[in-house]
């Protein structure tokens, strides 16, 4: 018994269900304590003249607290020191958690309420006497209802800009700050602190605006700052859209954007009334490797031109495409194995604009949840990529035909019409390459590639003289690069020269299609006989079972004479066609030409 009273004593008592239950989420700033409930109550209704939040409670100590707030703890200490440095409170304030409030004794908002009671008018309401003669008004005709006034704030010293400003409630300090970072002068964080960052883009704003860069916005600054971010954004219909099959919440531009379809892992938003503006959500489950899958196949989009930044770290990355006709920002997050992001496309003429839209969307956009679009897409095989694109348009080169490694370092030798008028020649795709010898004689090219590959195969040249009949095979791209590997096409060599007698030619007979050309010509044993041309123009309509190659004595004393080093084929026997197919998928390369 006696321990159970022991206990009961150092309990504290139950206090009643005042706002320091709410201590945890909320607290206030305390800026005076009275003695008498009537001193505090006067007190409270002087400062509701300024402050809308004031309050007063009864405190734990007896006498009685006017306070500000309710706020989240940030909040009221930005509160508490922008008061303290317009001294518009008394030095001693401070912020309060409500653990010593007790019952209210000016609720929150009635001391402000008060004072917004209209006064009665007496005069109005004075009834006129028996004595009094009332008088029929002369007629009059009607003057035109003059035309509103809108009302013009008063211009501020930058004393009474800082004391104004220290009034402002959080919201409304976000809202600045949302509105300089809209017109391009603030970049950081918009927390509603007004920091050396904030007060060096209000100062470029107001040097931009003609005014004198104080770096404390007036009022009248104040207005007209939101008056014309809210015009813009209302010409834009910026507003958050939460899209709860992706898990994505994003400010969109509404006004020149649509919702158009789902193709996991996209959501489309297509432009509307001909805005020229796209935007595509990005909402995947996945790994690193989905992530940099992603990035890879996202570069082979038209809308996502070649030119630009490009920035890809372990669990992120943007990309920035530019061309003359095209401009597009792509970001994308690795978070918890789902990957979340969106792209803005629009036209380049459209820049000032569009780069507020994109500075809106970086802000807003928030991946929320454990879901995403297509649950079962997680690897990239082929099947799944061109799944991917579905409804996209892929980059696609002007032409595409093959080539065949020469040396270790991934050296392509190919056909001059494979990189004749190209604005860039890649290799296997995506392998950005150098065009380093023409000869037109030959009509070949030798490219390489910017960055040294490892070939499986490397060519060797047989240099004895080819007979007439012996099985031959053509490896090559007949398809450009619509098939992602070469394939081999057999037949026979029908002549040693052309059908001129051309002594460089070898004349073939077997079928081929123009990405064919470039391909290496094998024989029996894997050494290169020549390498295939395109067929010539002419009147002259051949067979389609006739092609032609340039010899491999012809290609390798040009190589030579170019500072090359081609190797020689050893010779032996006749290989199984499977050991062909893989010599010949090994050696050949494509080589795709853009504009």
């Amino acid at each position: 018994m006696i321990f159970l009273l022991w206990l009961g004593a150092a309990l504290p008592a139950a206090a009643p269900a005042w706002p320091q239950e709410q201590a945890q989420a909320e607290v206030w700033v305390q800026i005076e304590a009275r003695p008498t409930q009537a001193e505090a109550a006067e007190r409270a209704r002087a400062y509701a003249r300024a402050f809308p939040d004031v309050s007063g409670y009864r405190l734990a100590s007896g006498w009685y607290g006017i306070v500000l707030g309710p706020y989240a703890p940030e909040a009221a200490r930005l509160r508490l020191d922008d008061l303290l440095g317009a001294g518009l409170i008394p030095s001693d304030s401070f912020i309060a958690d409500g653990r010593n409030f007790r019952e209210p004794f000016v609720a929150p908002g009635e001391a402000a309420a008060a004072l917004a009671l209209p006064t009665p008018d007496t005069e109005a309401l004075a009834v006129p006497g028996p004595e009094t003669v009332t008088e029929e008004p002369a007629a009059q005709t009607p003057l035109p209802a003059p035309a509103p006034v809108q009302p013009t704030l008063p211009d501020e010293t930058p004393e009474e800009a800082r004391r104004s400003e220290a009034l402002l409630v959080l919201d409304e300090r976000l809202q600045i700050q949302s509105a300089l970072q809209w017109f391009g002068f603030y970049t950081s964080a918009i927390d509603g602190a007004f920091g050396p960052g904030t007060r060096a883009s209000m100062a470029a704003w107001q040097g931009a605006q003609g005014e004198e860069p104080t770096g404390i916005l007036t009022a009248r600054q104040r207005e007209r700052l939101i008056d014309s971010f809210s015009k813009a954004q209302a010409e834009l219909g910026l507003s958050t859209v939460t899209e709860e099959q992706a898990g994505i919440r994003i400010a969109l531009p509404t006004s020149l954007v649509q919702f158009d379809r789902y193709e996991p892992p996209f959501v489309h938003f297509t432009a509307k009334d001909d805005s020229g503006v796209q935007v595509i959500l990005i909402s995947e489950p996945g790994d690193q490797g989905t992530l940099f899958g992603l990035y890879d196949i996202l570069q082979t989009l038209e809308i996502v031109p070649l030119e630009g930044t490009r920035e890809r770290r372990d669990s992120s990355f943007t990309i920035e495409g530019r061309s003359a006709t095209i401009a597009s920002y792509t970001h994308a997050e690795l978070k918890g194995g789902l990957i979340k992001g969106y792209m803005l496309v629009w036209n380049p003429e459209d820049d000032e604009r569009m780069a507020r839209v994109l500075t809106a969307m970086q802000s807003s956009f928030r991946p929320f949840g454990e879901r995403a679009l297509d649950p079962g897409l997680v690897a990239l095989s082929e099947e799944q990529r061109r799944g991917m694109l579905a409804g996209l348009e892929v980059r696609r080169p002007a032409r595409s035909r093959s080539g065949l490694f020469i040396d270790a370092r991934g050296t392509v030798l190919t056909v001059a019409e494979a990189v004749s008028g190209c604005g860039r020649v890649t290799l296997d795709r995506d392998i950005e390459a150098e065009v380093t010898l023409t000869d037109a004689a030959l009509g070949l090219a030798v490219v390489k590639p910017r960055t040294p590959l490892a070939p499986r195969v490397t060519a060797a040249f047989r240099t004895e003289a080819p007979r007439p009949g012996e099985p031959v095979a053509v490896a090559g791209y007949p398809y450009e690069d619509r098939l992602p590997a070469p394939t081999l096409t057999f037949g026979a060599l029908d002549a040693a020269t052309g059908l001129e007698g051309e002594p460089d030619l070898r004349q073939l007979r077997l079928e081929t299609r123009p990405g064919d050309a470039g391909g290496p010509v094998l024989d029996a044993t894997g050494g290169v006989l020549g390498m295939l041309v395109p067929k010539p123009d002419g009147t002259r309509q051949l067979p389609a079972d006739v092609a032609f190659a340039v010899g491999a004595e012809a290609l390798a004393a040009r190589l030579s004479q170019a500072g090359l080093q081609p190797r020689t084929a050893e010779g032996g026997g006749a290989l199984a066609p499977e050991d062909l197919v893989r010599i010949g998928d090994g050696m050949t390369a494509l080589v795709s030409c853009w504009e």
